[in-house]
């Protein structure tokens, strides 16, 4: 109960901060900034130099690209059954092909599973996630935007990322079996602390329940897929045929059933590819997964018990 209080009171913040107008102009992508910039860094640092990599961890690095590669596919012979535009169809590929890992997963890993599952959702975010978002997200913006992709545009993009050097130095002291002192350590977790709380009251000031028309039956076929299909894939390929179990596969299925990347939806608008749909799978599948992905969880819970 503690952690659904936690979940309902911070986006009922968001939402009624954005509601009364007391944060001015594009707050969110301020608070964004700061989680991206400091907070990330700091939390990949002190849990990804603890995560002890073995086969299993493959799995939440590999479920962010299998899921891209599907998504791909699925709108792609969708897009062409509804008449989507080639731009409807890129933002959705790209938004309901990249799960939210680090702003909405952290926070729900740690609430679900502790640090541990903190520890794994920041493998799947920057090995999986992140990765996918900065080569396959920008390759297909730059088809479907008639740019031609620049590979020093992609690497750009990952190798200047904060986050993505700090994942880099903690990989590093992992393999050399270095830690740090214990003071930075604790600065360094004091410094990341803030996360859960602000990410989540992001999501809440990022709520708009658009009203236009034309947009639902897009908006309505990418998160059918981002909130239901692709966790149900998820969990049918680890669970019945796999045979795997345990906190590793919960965790990717619940990563699968989170809502659309921000940053995703970032490089969709900025590649000018229907920034008003963009906008609204994560306005409206951001908070939206937050409730799906509770019965997700009980469900693993009781399928697992």
């Amino acid at each position: 109960m503690t952690n659904l209080l936690f979940l309902l009171v911070c986006l009922s913040l968001g939402a009624a901060f954005k509601r009364g107008s007391l944060l001015q102009g594009n707050a969110h992508m301020v608070i964004n900034q700061l989680l991206l910039y400091v907070c990330l860094p700091a939390a990949t640092l002190v849990y990804a130099s603890e995560v002890r990599l073995n086969s299993q961890m493959l799995m939440p690095v590999l479920m962010p690209w299998c899921l891209y590669i599907i998504g791909f596919v699925f709108f792609k012979l969708v897009s062409k059954v509804n008449s989507f535009s080639s731009h409807s169809e890129a933002v959705l590929i790209m938004t309901a092909g990249v799960p939210s890992v680090s702003f909405l997963g952290f926070p729900i890993f740690e609430l679900f599973y502790g640090t541990e599952g903190l520890r794994i959702g920041i493998l799947m975010s920057q090995a999986g996630s992140f990765m996918v978002c900065a080569t396959l997200g920008v390759i297909t913006a730059s088809y479907y935007a008639a740019a031609k992709p620049s590979l020093k545009t992609i690497l750009a993009n990952v190798l200047g990322f904060p986050v993505f050097i700090a994942f880099m130095i903690a990989l590093a002291m992992n393999f050399l079996h270095l830690s740090f002192p214990v003071f930075v350590k604790e600065a360094l977790q004091k410094i990341a602390a803030p996360f859960s709380f602000l990410a989540l009251f992001s999501v809440g000031l990022q709520i708009d329940f658009i009203e236009k028309r034309d947009l639902w039956k897009q908006l309505c076929t990418g998160l059918c897929f981002k909130l239901l299909i692709a966790p149900l894939l998820v969990w049918l390929a680890i669970f019945p045929i796999a045979g795997q179990t345990g906190i590793v596969a919960e965790i990717c299925v619940i990563g699968a059933a989170l809502g659309p990347m921000n940053t995703a939806a970032i490089i969709a608008i900025q590649y000018g590819l229907h920034p008003q749909l963009a906008s609204a799978m994560v306005g409206i599948g951001l908070p939206l997964s937050l409730f799906t992905c509770l019965p997700v969880y009980y469900l693993l819970q009781w399928f697992n018990g």
